[in-house]
């Protein structure tokens, strides 16, 4: 399986806007990246009109829209984050917002402005984001503005979880936890890797 992370925080605490510069940071590094992430509202992809729009009004349960650039995969059915790392490949990480309760990883985000705390308990993150510098923990802190720093846990991290080096010619990750894929062709690596195979 390809390592996945999930950030956590309460609303305003800027998830989202951290995530974009892991993002940024990760892909500087020659990582390739999938972003998961959890609505709790209405999701809204389709405009009226459009002819997948009108699919999915006719009954389709699965609708791929395909283009030179972009292709999109709208199912009209509730999917757990199972499903959805299930559905990543070809992506050394996976950073997800949302889905709180799931055992994955996650990484702890606190702003002491928005005066709420983490949303559990410091023991239970694998790193915690913060300026609050009362916020305990045993595991690594990092400020809010250590994008460099979280980007290179995530790696090593990574790394522990499978393969020991990474990308730019080195090995991607493996949930085999051995250097590049096994003889099998392990669905969990890159297509770089598998290609050198």
């Amino acid at each position: 399986m390809i390592p996945a992370f999930a950030f956590a925080a309460y609303s305003g605490t800027g998830k989202t806007t951290l995530l974009e510069a892991v993002i940024r940071a990760l892909k500087a590094h020659g990582l390739r990246v999938c972003a998961i992430k959890q609505d709790a509202h209405h999701i809204e992809i389709d405009r009226e009109g459009k002819d997948s729009w009108r699919f999915a009004q006719a009954g389709a349960d699965m609708t791929i829209v395909s283009g030179p650039e972009v292709t999109a995969v709208v199912e009209h059915r509730t999917r757990t984050l199972r499903d959805n790392l299930a559905m990543a490949h070809d992506v050394d990480l996976i950073l997800v917002e949302g889905y709180h309760c799931e055992e994955i990883p996650r990484i702890g985000i606190c702003r002491r402005a928005a005066g709420r705390g983490l949303p559990d308990a410091p023991e239970r993150f694998a790193a915690i984001v913060t300026d609050d510098p009362s916020i305990g923990g045993d595991c690594p802190h990092f400020a809010l503005d250590d994008v460099q720093g979280i980007c290179a846990f995530l790696i090593e991290q990574a790394a522990r979880m499978c393969a020991p080096e990474i990308s730019g010619g080195r090995k991607p990750f493996c949930a085999s936890g051995t250097e590049g894929c096994p003889e099998d062709g392990y669905k969990g690596c890159t297509t770089q890797e598998r290609q050198k195979r």
